[in-house]
């Protein structure tokens, strides 16, 4: 009995330390003092910002004419048209490639390689964009901030684009807390940023070094990538100044999808944070240490609904259980508050977020 008591222990400290991690952080942030981001060198190093799109090209033209309107001039656009029709697309500007693989890649790695080795030029750096996103015209420029500062790789910040819906909303909410937290947080506290799959940019050089030779298929290849990046000790840099446009999700299917790959790749990844732990260890890295911890933890939505059933457990069996675990969500809905406070959130987002138990248990009952 004893044997079991011990295991239920642990098996709630490794769910309930995922709601006091974000104020424990906030915390440390607060503490430590911030360093000073100097502005960008008058040299515009040469870019490559590379497209991905699969199947359909609808929103093609809008990406890559908010890209022509970057205030910028040494780069160029690759469009990657896997398995698309290619026959409505049609630039004058001599900046945007578009390339049509000859068979199906099926994947944003090699989508990403097809262009790499088929770039007009020799890159120093590259950005990743999504087929849904647009970017603000001081992108390229407030990237180059943060690489001026010996950084190899970026983080960008991606707003919400449509906050038509519910569903949006409450995503665009959730992608805020994550944005800070695993965005500006872990990064000015001495560790790296989480990478988000689109609005990040790296040095061509390491870029390469880190994926050339993996073949990475289905979700989660900036899993690999940021994993990849660390096991070298090196940092990814974030800021909330690199702004994409990014389509959320509107519909209860597209949620339900959604949910799907964030279990699958967290499943297929988290071995990440006890490797990046064993680093620091080694290597006696904050960076490395800190970012471990947050590889281990799991989609937000699954230690929601394991910590509301570790609460409810104890009812039948420790009060004293009971109260730490409503402390632990109070601290919790406390670091969400701080982080919608401290972000540049819209009135939209504040007045949908008593639909938060729907969105996270029942979706199909949220009307949009």
């Amino acid at each position: 009995m004893a044997v079991v008591n011990v295991i239920w222990i642990v098996f709630q400290v490794l769910i309930g330390y995922n709601l006091v991690l974000p104020i424990l952080l906030y915390i440390f942030y607060s503490l430590k003092s911030k360093p000073q981001i100097l502005a960008s060198a008058p040299a515009e190093v040469d870019y490559a910002i590379i497209v991905t799109a699969y199947e359909w090209v609808t929103a093609i033209p809008e990406v890559v004419n908010s890209l022509l309107q970057l205030n910028y001039n040494n780069y160029l656009i690759y469009v990657v048209a896997d398995k698309c029709d290619i026959s409505s697309l049609h630039f004058d500007d001599p900046r945007v490639i578009i390339l049509r693989p000859e068979e199906t890649l099926a994947g944003n790695v090699r989508s990403h390689f097809y262009a790499i080795n088929r770039f007009r030029r020799e890159h120093e750096r590259l950005t990743i964009i999504d087929s849904d996103n647009l970017v603000e015209p001081e992108y390229l420029n407030e990237l180059n901030k943060l690489f001026n500062q010996g950084f190899e790789a970026v983080q960008g910040i991606r707003e919400a684009k449509n906050l038509d819906t519910t569903y949006a909303r409450l995503d665009g909410a959730r992608d805020i807390y994550y944005h800070f937290y695993d965005g500006k947080i872990l990064f000015q506290v001495g560790s790296s940023a989480t990478l988000a799959g689109s609005g990040m940019a790296f040095t061509t050089k390491l870029y390469r070094n880190c994926l050339e030779n993996r073949d990475v298929s289905g979700a989660g290849f900036d899993k690999v990538l940021q994993a990849a990046i660390l096991s070298q000790n090196k940092r990814i840099a974030f800021t909330d100044k690199a702004i994409v446009w990014d389509e959320k999700t509107t519909h209860s299917d597209q949620l339900v999808k959604q949910r799907a790959r964030w279990i699958n790749t967290w499943f297929k990844y988290f071995k990440y944070g006890f490797t990046m732990l064993g680093y620091s260890l080694k290597n006696f890295s904050l960076n490395q240490f800190v970012f471990g911890l947050i590889l281990l933890r799991p989609p937000l939505f699954i230690f929601l609904i394991l910590s509301v059933f570790c609460m409810l457990a104890n009812v039948f069996i420790s009060w004293v259980a009971v109260a730490l675990w409503m402390a632990g969500f109070l601290l919790f809905v406390l670091g969400f508050y701080i982080a919608l406070a401290k972000s540049h959130t819209d009135a939209r987002i504040y007045q949908s977020l008593i639909n938060i138990p729907k969105f996270y248990i029942l979706p199909n009952t949220i009307v949009a």
